[in-house]
């Protein structure tokens, strides 16, 4: 069991800590803010305020936030999802109180200057044409639309329209509204002292707290297809609902899609590709939240095999009423490696313990292996009467 410690501060913030030996930290702050919390007219305004706290805070240029980590060889980034937005950076633990003081000046001193807001509007404006332009990024944007009506089907991002209909004044407002201590949390994983990390964000972070959010995904299914100039090969993806992370049957749909779509032993990919030659590109995914869960198998191809890769997608799903006890001890086995493997990561395991805080509890995060383990193979064969499912193509003109 790894060294792990957990406190909520006086001042509201959650503090976790996870004690590690080499002489590095990973460092998060993070609030529990995302796109799934944003309607149809503020869509894109989570990723939109990522993008202006790196273009200097109260105290900090942009290139003293960058200079600050980088030249003690560290490095840092940001990233939006769902349900949270996070800044983050990894360096050697001796500067560790560099990593937190910079990661809480982003997270809670942004200057939002306006002419970096009128500059990043066009930034993002660009980013969005770049995802709409990249046929591999753009069905999965598609995807999560087929799958959940609007709002929560929107890209994260936003639309052209929306981020131009921005306005600085709301920016400052929401950030003033929503990026609340008892909001947030800041994790460290890494060779550091938690008391001492403690003390210190205590005298960082103030006091302020705000209402719960909360949001309610509503689930559909569709199937849509798009014709596109310009591109030669067909992308295809297939989409189901799956628990959401406070749901524990979650782990049942891992044991599933590591039988399915879990790397190049997958029934997928030897099927689609070694076996039959339909495709270059078979890969799934199961993305998760709070509130939502959805799994999405994408395969690139040629516009006369989209019939049939659908059809060996369900008869794969299935088959699963199948799956014998030697391949299902092979899927755990293989999800509990794999979990290892990925823990080795600081950031990784950082990352890990912040969503399973903002989902409920981040000690379910050293709960994986006995979670997977105790998954029924009965369970696994349920997922085979899938009924409803979403598709979307986008084929050549």
């Amino acid at each position: 069991m790894a060294e792990f410690y957990k406190k909520k501060l006086k001042n509201g913030l959650t503090v976790l800590f996870e004690k590690r030996s080499l002489p590095v930290v990973s460092i998060s702050a993070s609030v529990n803010m995302g796109a799934a919390f944003e309607n149809e007219k503020n869509k894109g305004m989570s990723h939109f305020m990522e993008h202006l706290m790196f273009k200097g805070t109260n105290s900090r240029s942009q290139e003293e936030i960058a200079r600050e980590i980088e030249k003690k060889g560290g490095v840092l980034n940001a990233y939006t999802s769902e349900e949270i937005t996070s800044y983050w950076n990894k360096l050697p633990s001796r500067h560790i109180f560099t990593g937190i003081s910079i990661a809480s000046d982003l997270i809670l001193n942004p200057k939002f200057d306006a002419v970096e807001f009128e500059k990043e509007k066009k930034v993002i404006v660009e980013e969005i044409k770049m995802y709409h332009d990249s046929p591999g990024r753009h069905v999965y944007d598609k995807i999560k639309e087929m799958l959940y009506k609007k709002p929560f089907g929107m890209s994260i991002a936003g639309t052209e329209q929306i981020i131009n209909g921005m306005t600085r004044q709301g920016i400052v407002d929401s950030f003033e509204s929503i990026y609340t201590s008892d909001s947030m949390v800041l994790a460290v994983v890494g060779d550091a002292d938690f008391d001492e990390i403690c003390r210190q964000a205590e005298k960082i972070y103030p006091k302020k707290t705000r209402k719960i959010l909360e949001h309610n995904p509503i689930k559909q299914n569709s199937q849509q297809t798009e014709k596109r100039s310009g591109i030669d090969q067909a992308h295809f993806i297939f989409g189901f609902h799956a628990p959401a992370l406070k749901d524990k049957q979650r782990y049942t749909y891992e044991v599933a899609g590591a039988y399915l779509f879990g790397g190049m032993s997958s029934r997928l990919f030897q099927e689609i590709r070694e076996k039959r030659g339909l495709a270059y590109a078979v890969k799934g995914d199961l993305d998760l939240g709070k509130e939502y869960g959805y799994s999405a198998i994408y395969v690139g191809t040629m516009p006369d095999k989209i019939k049939k890769i659908k059809d060996i997608i369900l008869k794969e799903i299935r088959e699963l009423k199948n799956l014998n006890q030697l391949e299902f001890n092979e899927c755990k086995e293989q999800l509990i490696g794999e979990r290892k493997v990925v823990e080795e990561d600081s950031s990784s395991a950082m990352n890990m313990l912040l969503v399973e805080e903002f989902a409920g509890n981040a000690e379910e995060h050293y709960k994986y292996e006995e979670r997977i383990k105790a998954v029924k193979l009965s369970n696994v064969k349920n997922i085979s009467k899938l009924k409803a499912y979403s598709t979307f193509s986008l084929i050549p003109k």
